[in-house]
């Protein structure tokens, strides 16, 4: 599964695990994504989008039609 949010755009982030002797060692600091699954009511079918946890929260707010709107706005599939 990519670790890329469809709406947010959130992707990993590097940096540093850093041990008690202060030896460093690189990480990925991924974010909360999941796959879920919407009804889009204007083009009768269900769409599955990938989203992180702060993005579901969005559709949630603004409704899945604007949220499907703003990811294709940015060049997604969906």
């Amino acid at each position: 599964m990519s670790a890329h949010c469809q709406l947010a755009g959130a992707t990993p982030a590097f940096g540093n695990n850093i041990s008690h002797s202060h030896r460093r060692t690189s990480r990925r600091f991924d974010p909360n994504v999941q796959h879920k699954r919407y009804w889009l009511p204007s083009e009768g079918r269900h769409v599955r989008l990938t989203l992180s946890a702060r993005a579901i929260k969005t559709v949630d707010r603004i409704g899945v039609e604007a949220a499907v709107a703003r990811i294709r706005a940015r060049g997604g599939r969906v």
